[in-house]
């Protein structure tokens, strides 16, 4: 999706301006940006609407992901990014983002719109293993898995394939019960 497409509070809109066309009806809100109303909100758009949340060297993970994948009617309240380079980075401290400085594999990221985004795969494995430590990501892996039902295998499959990682025992219980899920509808 282009960026001339979106409004962002404060760039060339105000945000009174932004609410006001958005109750006219020709703008609608996709996470904290506007789109004209008439444009579909695709993961390109969503990836678009948190690009000031993720910051260069770092990824999209987590619900983050799920919701740019298409998971959930709304973004998450806290964006979560992950390393996405071999050195370390600088992530400015932002009230909504939580940063994981853990590296990310090269072909475990996939590039929507402007933003670097874990896989639908990595992203499921992610969220169910760490699901213990934030209890909203099991929602958000649910969400996730629903969107296609051979997800859960796949992702349990790459998550019983990877060594020692916190929370693997958790994730691939998780997953089992996800796949299960899918397999009876």
């Amino acid at each position: 999706m282009h960026p001339a497409l979106f409004y962002f509070p404060g760039e060339r809109l105000s945000l009174s301006e932004l609410c006001a066309a958005r109750l006219d009806g020709h703008l609608v809100e996709v996470g904290d940006a506007y789109m004209p109303a008439d444009t579909v909100e695709g993961p390109s758009a969503r990836a678009t609407a948190v690009v000031g949340f993720i910051p260069e060297g770092t990824a999209a993970m987590g619900p983050t992901a799920a919701w740019i994948h298409g998971a959930g009617d709304g973004p998450p309240t806290t964006h979560h990014v992950q390393r996405a380079v071999p050195r370390r980075v600088r992530v400015p401290h932002l009230p909504r983002r939580r940063f994981h400085d853990i590296p990310l594999a090269a072909d475990d990221g996939q590039l929507i719109g402007p933003v670097l985004v874990t896989t639908p795969v990595r992203t499921l494995c992610d969220l169910a293993r760490l699901s213990p430590t934030h209890p909203s990501f099991t929602r958000w892996a649910r969400a996730l898995a629903a969107l296609d039902p051979s997800l859960a295998t796949a992702a349990r499959v790459s998550l019983s394939d990877r060594g020692r990682v916190p929370g693997k025992r958790h994730g691939l219980a998780l997953l089992s019960e996800l796949g299960a899920a899918a397999t009876t509808r």
